[in-house]
């Protein structure tokens, strides 16, 4: 039996009273591992459980999290160490997107003995312990993460025996690196560089299908922003179809809406505004504003699928503003990492530029993060858009949905928290000589999938170049994908993606079942896991690793900002928050 765990037999009795009090949802017939005719459920691996997990399994005791009740609003009400290699997720109302969700890298678990010890912070911000192929070996600050393959790992081992990460925010200078044969794989080729690379036979340009979205936005509890008349000017008094077609590589799209088409029930409801730059200067008159007024934009200067020429777009958009609409905007670049802490806070008092790339396949992805009751990156939250999102986040059938996304968006259009300005086509590149290279529409691409060739035979490595630095390395607290990317290597979740799609597949669980109505979940678990600190991998670690996160009273709810924005929004809203 595992020592330290994050809750105590005694508790997990008490608190399993208060669930039984407060929630009427949760069946026995969940609660014995019998779904009770369930549909729904992901795919499983081969996984041989035996009649019972073994006479240690006799004597395990589990442990929980709980909400005291479910009047709290959010869709966790607890989670259950059933038996060593079981996980039962009960919620308060059904979620259709739950698998696509727990395959999500913030999701990731790591041992319960490790996040006791660091106390959710310190040393687990640099070096996570997962069960991945993968595992830190040093990060030097500044430069690289340098990573070495996990001998112990239970799944396929990954080839380079050493992988370094390192950045470059210029798309030129990435590219560089390739031709010089510095770096195996580069993420986000500029595009102009398209041609170059599809010309060089030492070369392969990588296309990734993943829907994304650039916006400029406002956060309405800074003047002038709080006037919706304002908000409305600027939605009007942007040319966008200028911005793609200057800016963007083949693929790309002028949005009609702030969710991609792709993504189904994006794009229900009404179209964006058309650019009109004479009704955009008589409404903004309207507000009180006939001469503009002064603001500032604010960007990071890392090259992202959806932004990759951040300087030159901010560029742009100032002498649009001035041109279209007399507003006056300063350029204000700043660092990644406090430039992602104040925008999604909603502590910038200007426009800013940030974009969002699908994380799942799922329309909760794009609107409940944004648009949630919680979020205060736009400033005050809007009813008209997250009561029908809180809604229709429920309803598994999207015909059922489509009323309810179509309000929501029209809500959107109307309030203008952010004018969606384009939807960007994306490729990377790699050495041809690196075998399996490739990159999935949703998460990132896994190191241990890709081998390299090295002239030296008895040691092989691979250098990957992104666009910026890592903010920290406990993902569960973090939403940056220069974060998320390197933390995927490492620490791995229930379920994953499949490379060529948005499908779910076993990682730590080999199945995940839900009741009818999709409120009750049960994962059984992968046995004989180790984590890189030799630890046993089990049930009470998922409990930890989620209670961290979600519990917002828990002792280790600290990380690196303390938001946990994902766990926050995704789930609409921490368990035990006051």
């Amino acid at each position: 039996m595992k020592k330290n765990k994050l809750y105590s037999l005694l508790a997990l009795l008490m608190i399993a009273s208060m669930i039984l009090a407060a929630c009427e949802g949760a069946t026995d017939d969940a609660s014995s591992g019998d779904d009770s005719g369930s549909s729904e459920e992901a795919t499983e691996a081969e996984h041989d459980d035996g009649d019972d997990h073994s006479e240690e399994a006799a004597a395990f005791e589990g442990t929980s999290v709980a909400a005291a009740s479910c009047d709290y609003g959010g869709k966790i009400s607890s989670i259950t160490a059933v038996d060593e290699f079981t996980v039962q997720f009960d919620l308060c109302k059904s979620d259709p997107a739950f698998l696509a969700k727990i395959a999500f890298t913030p999701f990731g678990i790591q041992p319960s003995e490790w996040i006791a010890e660091t106390g959710g912070t310190g040393e687990l911000l640099e070096k996570p312990i997962g069960t991945g192929p993968y595992m830190v070996a040093e990060w030097d600050r500044g430069n690289q993460v340098v990573f070495s393959r996990f001998d112990g790992y239970w799944g396929e081992a990954g080839a380079a025996e050493t992988v370094t990460l390192r950045w470059l925010t210029e798309g030129a200078a990435r590219l560089q690196e390739l031709q010089a044969g510095t770096a195996d794989f580069i993420t986000n080729v500029a595009p102009d560089d398209y041609a170059v690379i599809e010309a060089d036979p030492d070369l392969v340009l990588i296309p990734q299908d993943n829907p994304n979205i650039l916006y400029l936005a406002m956060t309405n509890t800074f003047a002038p922003f709080d006037d919706v008349r304002v908000r409305q000017a600027v939605a009007m008094g942007i040319d966008r179809e200028r911005i793609v077609e200057n800016f963007y590589t083949t693929g790309s799209t002028v949005p009609s809406h702030f969710t991609p088409c792709s993504i189904p029930g994006g794009c229900e409801g009404e179209d964006w505004y058309a650019f009109d730059a004479e009704a955009a200067r008589a409404l903004l008159a309207d507000a009180g504003f006939p001469d503009g007024f002064e603001t500032a934009i604010y960007y990071r200067d890392v090259f992202r699928a959806y932004l990759p020429e951040p300087p030159l777009v901010a560029q742009e958009l100032q002498a649009q503003l001035e041109a279209n609409l007399g507003i006056t905007a300063e350029i204000i670049p700043m660092e990644s990492g406090e430039f992602i802490a104040a925008s999604t806070d909603g502590q910038l008092d200007g426009f800013y530029l940030l974009g969002w790339g699908a994380d799942y396949p799922h329309v909760t992805n794009f609107l409940d993060f944004h648009f949630g009751s919680g979020n205060p990156q736009f400033g005050e939250t809007h009813p008209e858009i997250y009561e029908p999102l809180e809604v229709a986040s429920t309803i598994s059938d999207p015909a059922e949905a489509a009323a309810l996304y179509e309000e929501a968006n029209n809500a959107i259009r109307e309030l203008v928290p952010m004018v969606p300005l384009a939807n960007g086509g994306v490729a990377h590149a790699a050495l041809a000589s690196l075998d399996g290279a490739y990159y999935p529409p949703f998460g990132a691409n896994e190191f241990y999938r890709m081998t390299p060739t090295n002239d030296d035979s008895d040691y092989v490595d691979m250098v990957y170049v992104q666009n910026a630095e890592p903010i920290s390395l406990y993902c569960a607290d973090e939403t940056d994908g220069e974060s998320l990317r390197p933390c995927q290597q490492v620490v791995e979740t229930l379920l994953d993606y499949a490379t060529d799609s948005g499908d779910t597949v076993p990682e730590l669980a080999t199945s995940c079942t839900g009741n009818d109505d999709s409120t009750v979940w049960v994962c059984e678990l992968r046995e004989g896991v180790t984590f890189h600190d030799g630890s046993s991998f089990d049930a009470n670690d998922v409990v930890a690793s989620w209670a961290a996160g979600i519990d917002a009273s828990s002792p280790y709810h600290v990380g690196n900002t303390g938001g946990f924005d994902y766990f926050a929004y995704l789930w609409d809203g921490l368990i035990n928050a006051e």
